[in-house]
């Protein structure tokens, strides 16, 4: 749909006096607490998921030096890492990456409250990470996992092969990977006795949720706005180069 066709399908828009628009809101209603119930149904089984221990020793450089993955918990008992898009020899993180990793901050004290560390990771190496997470603002810790097999061992980094094969190797045999670092997220449980499970992880649009812009935007007429843009995410850019809003995008990554 182009912007001309959205402008009139917006000004073309059913309008309904306030006791109609109540029975069609309240109708809506009883779908989004179907919804809603599901969700919790969905959250509850993902919980429920058989765990897996992690017995490959993993090392992480950060502002610290190196770190193992039973650090990155900080003295806490889960953790939730985000697979940031940051190859090894790009200038800088994956503008869409980006735009999940804009809605972490402000969850840190809230995730810590709950037992929960977060923690970015990413292929490149430390000082371009440190160097981008300065230039961008943020708190969050970031680590990179250059040099171990943490990332396609989590089924975010490919090879040169498997990106130029046909193999849907990516999100659990779904999607043939464009190119070999992609995003996502991993979660695991240490126990008192210091044994690391792997939980969960989740890739694609299964991490929607992480970003509340995304929910706000559900909520406005214009939803996401997508449809005409040639991919998701075309209209995203770095928080510091939002001069105005391009239509005509590149692909999602800054490398």
């Amino acid at each position: 749909m182009d912007q001309m066709s959205a402008n009139t399908a917006l000004s073309n828009h059913p309008v309904a006096s306030r006791d109609a628009w109540l029975a069609s809101r309240k109708a809506l209603l009883e779908r989004e607490k179907d919804y809603t119930r599901l969700g919790d149904e969905i959250s509850a089984a993902r919980r429920a998921l058989p765990w897996v221990v992690v017995d490959k020793n993993y090392l992480f450089e950060g502002p610290n030096g190196k770190q193992s993955l039973s650090d990155l918990f900080a003295g806490r008992s889960q953790l939730f890492i985000y697979h940031f898009m940051f190859g090894p020899d790009w200038q800088e993180g994956c503008r869409s990456c980006s735009y999940f990793a804009d809605h972490f901050d402000g969850t840190l004290p809230h995730l810590a409250a709950r037992d929960v560390t977060l923690v970015a990771v990413s292929r490149a190496p430390f000082a371009a990470i440190s160097g981008f997470h300065a230039r961008m603002g943020w708190r969050f810790p970031w680590v990179s996992s250059a040099g171990s097999d943490f990332n396609s061992d989590f089924g975010v980094a490919f090879t040169s092969a498997e990106v130029a094969g046909d193999a849907p190797v990516y999100n659990y045999g779904s999607e043939v990977p464009p190119i070999e670092d992609l995003h996502g997220a991993s979660v695991f449980f240490k126990a008192a006795d210091g044994t690391i499970y792997h939980t969960y992880s989740s890739y694609g649009r299964g991490l929607d949720e992480v970003m509340n812009t995304y929910n706000i935007l559900d909520m406005v007429p214009k939803g996401r706005d997508e449809d005409r843009d040639p991919h998701i995410m075309a209209w995203v850019r770095h928080h510091d180069r939002y001069e105005h809003v391009l239509r005509a995008g590149g692909g999602c990554c800054g490398g």
